[in-house]
Parts: structure tokens; sequence; C-alpha cells
């Protein structure tokens, strides 16, 4: 174990220096080696939030112009692709955290289209969407 003193005392004309410590390298001391690349829009919880909010928003009203089972379904279904578009673009220009809340909203409102259409065609028997 070392104190960072000399172990015999210095010369008394010299002038006192600690002696230099040698980084073990768990903290570097100078500039990394490499350099360090920034997302220029980095995923966030309110982007992601935002755009979840924004795409059930717009998933509800695409989804209230239909007046039956089949009329939801189309409309969410082209709702869904809009809102994909727009995701797509987001993704490659914009800010991703809303490009997935979007994404992920509009899976979901597709699911729940699919499944109320399943449903219908189950007790019914027939298919709806035709």
């Amino acid at each position: 174990m070392t104190t960072g003193r000399y172990a015999f005392p210095p010369e008394p004309d010299a002038a006192f220096r600690p002696a230099p410590r040698v980084p073990s390298g768990l903290f570097p001391s100078g500039p990394p080696s490499r350099p360090t690349y920034r997302e220029p829009h980095p995923v966030t919880g309110a982007g992601v939030a935002s755009g979840a909010a924004l795409a059930t928003v717009w998933l509800l009203l695409f989804g209230l112009l239909g007046r039956g089972v089949s009329g939801y379904a189309w409309w969410t279904l082209l709702a869904g692709g809009l809102a994909w578009l727009v995701a797509l673009l987001l993704v490659r220009a914009g800010d991703r955290g809303v490009a997935t809340g979007v994404a992920i909203v509009t899976a979901g409102g597709w699911s729940i289209a699919a499944a109320i259409v399943a449903v219908r065609w189950a007790s019914s028997g027939d298919w709806p969407l035709w």
C-alpha cells in the first residue's frame, strides 16, 4: 500500500513534489480514445406517451365514423395505415419516441378491431367485412 510519499525524505535543497499517481484505468484521465456518438432525438417516456395519446385520439375519431362493425374495422385499418406512415416518417426524420408510441397504440387498435370482427363472425357465422 502506498501513501503517496517518498520512502526517504527528499534532499533538503530539492523542491518537494509528491510521487506521480498512475491511474488504474477505472476512471480515465484523458479524452476518450474513440468518438462518442449521441442520438439526435433520444427516445423519452414523454415522447412515447404523447405519441400514444395522439394515436389513441386518432384511432378513436376514425373508429367513430363507422356505423357498424364493418365500418369500424375498415376505418380503423385506414387510420392505422396512415398512422404507421407517419410513424415511419418520424422514425426517419423526427422523434423516435413519438413514433414508438404511435406504432404501439396502432397495433393495439388493430388488435381490438380484429377481436371485434372475430367475435361478430363467431356469433353470427357470417364474415362481417364484406
